[in-house]
């Protein structure tokens, strides 16, 4: 159902759709649902020209939510109403109600998460924030020690406004390196996790110089607080260039950062930059002092670039999956695929399985458990992981679930290290068409140090190529993969296919698939390899 504002000259509409946007001279509007502020949104960026108007679609995190009926209110920053409405969406009757499953309401950030903002904090939980962000910059000061200050947008809240951004949902800090070489950058960050874990930190990974600090507050959910890596590296003519993750990069003086100075934030002292405001225009530009809401970063792909293959690895794709599984998990499947009972005849009684992209319902990896398989399930997204373990505690099952990044070598030498100790059969039923050349690659290494000491077997199925074919769901996650290329690409890295065939089957959504490769390799041992060579002389 579609409703106009008869007091704004019909400016706005509201549907299923999104918000369309009539000849709008306001570049920010701020969104709520019953009061509740929800999300800000600039047309000319975020949508895309229909009749009429611009046409801004709803974000996907906000979507399974919108089913209901609400008063929607559209205001400038300024808080001047332009639309104000009660609306009706999707096809379920009742109210619509944005909250977390405690009741706490949600809002979109400027990096598209649905999260708690500062605006919709209680004053005591906010200074159990301010406390634990100074605990942790006194920590990487005083006990790492290294140049630690407060950034982003903490920083903006308290030189613009003195107090948090209302729209804000955690605080940053950065550390400024003493180092230009990104293997010595990586291991300065594992050095000051280590540190930092001693002195009884909660710690997030998310990069080889990005961790969070996980503060756990009383009213029970747990803040991060990122702690970032900047340094400067020098370009080719040997002039500095200083990368600070968050992805800047570009020409900042190092007189701008160090020696640190004071800020005061909600009463609480807090290390800054030296030069706060030349930090505040190198991160948000030259109009960092008006207010937007709705700001989005503008990085420069070069720098973004040097920083995926130094830091990162390449997680583009993690906060995609996130919100596939948040929005779309009720449609999954929960029962075992077929490809799954026929692999299960295949493995020994009691042999332990690696169940490699489980996703979020982890469905033939809690069926392998059922069956009296001990199960480690691995996927990339950490929701996924966090839903897969909460499922098998629930029906106590032999299954445990780790966080897996085919895109980076640590993270799958570390696994491989524990396989080739512990022997699995590893399992993987649509991962390949997720999978870039790189990570495929990574998959065959775990499998070559997983498999060739005791061994097991690689089970695959995947969507194959193939002329005028429809896309695997989802799209753009998912893409059909050439079984010859995968082939060939395990017997380069020393594996054997034992057994491919093509059939018909269906997607991760069960919907029906055509042409889908199913595979079992292995990876004989260096013993075996040895005495095949002798035999062949």
């Amino acid at each position: 159902m579609t409703v106009s504002a008869p007091t704004s000259g019909g400016q706005f509409e509201i549907s299923d759709e999104g918000v369309l946007v009539r000849n709008s001279s306001t570049p920010v509007l701020v969104l709520s649902v019953d009061g509740q502020y929800v999300w800000s949104l600039t047309p000319d960026r975020d949508g895309h020209a229909v009749d009429g108007g611009t046409m801004v679609p709803w974000p996907t995190v906000l979507t399974r939510f919108l089913n209901g009926s609400a008063t929607i209110t559209i205001a400038d920053y300024d808080g001047e109403v332009l639309f104000e409405e009660k609306v009706s969406l999707g096809t379920r009757e009742g109210a619509i109600s944005i909250v977390d499953g405690s009741g706490h309401p949600l809002s979109v950030d400027k990096v598209g998460h649905l999260t708690r903002s500062f605006e919709a904090t209680d004053e005591s939980i906010r200074a159990e924030i301010l406390e634990g962000t100074q605990r942790v910059l006194a920590d990487l000061r005083d006990v790492v020690g290294v140049e630690a200050y407060l950034n982003y947008g903490a920083l903006l809240g308290a030189i613009r406004e003195g107090r948090m951004l209302g729209h804000d949902s955690d605080t940053d800090v950065c550390y400024l390196s003493k180092h230009t070489f990104p293997a010595d950058i990586i291991t300065e960050s594992y050095a000051i996790e280590r540190t930092m874990r001693e002195r009884g930190w909660s710690i997030l990974r998310m990069s080889g110089g990005d961790i969070k600090v996980l503060l756990e507050v009383s009213d029970g959910r747990k803040v991060h607080i990122d702690i970032f890596v900047a340094f400067y590296v020098p370009d080719k003519d040997g002039e500095p260039v200083f990368y600070q993750l968050g992805n800047r990069s570009g020409r900042l003086r190092r007189e701008a950062i160090v020696p640190v100075s004071t800020i005061n934030l909600h009463g609480y002292d807090f290390p800054a930059p030296a030069e706060p405001e030349e930090m505040l225009a190198f991160i948000y530009g030259p109009k960092w002092r008006t207010p937007d809401p709705s700001f989005k970063y503008a990085d420069p792909p070069a720098g973004v670039r040097r920083l995926d293959g130094w830091l990162r690895g390449f997680r583009t794709d993690m906060g995609f999956w996130t919100e596939f599984h948040n929005t779309h998990g009720s449609e999954l499947e929960t029962k075992q695929s077929y490809f799954a009972t026929q692999v299960a005849k295949q493995l020994p009684e009691g042999a332990k399985v690696v169940d490699l992209g489980s996703g979020a319902i982890g469905r033939d990896g809690r069926f392998f458990a059922r069956k009296g398989h001990p199960v480690r399930s691995v996927d990339f997204s950490r929701a996924a992981v966090a839903a897969v373990r909460r499922r098998a505690e629930r029906h106590n099952l032999p299954l445990v679930s780790d966080q897996l990044i085919l895109g980076e070598l640590r993270s799958t030498l570390t696994l491989g290290a524990r396989l080739a100790r512990d022997p699995h059969h590893l399992y993987a039923r649509d991962l390949i068409g997720c999978l870039d050349e790189a990570a495929r690659h990574q998959l065959w290494t775990l499998s070559k140090m997983a498999l060739r000491p005791a061994g097991g077997k690689l089970y695959l199925e995947f969507a194959a190529t193939g002329e005028n074919l429809p896309e695997p769901k989802p799209e753009g996650l998912v893409r059909r993969v050439d079984p010859v290329l995968v082939q060939a690409e395990i017997e380069a890295a020393g594996g054997v296919v034992e057994h491919l065939e093509i059939v018909d089957a269906r997607d991760m959504l069960e919907d029906p698939l055509p042409r889908v490769a199913r595979m079992r390799a292995s990876w004989p041992s260096l013993h075996n390899l040895a005495q095949q060579s002798a035999e062949g002389n």
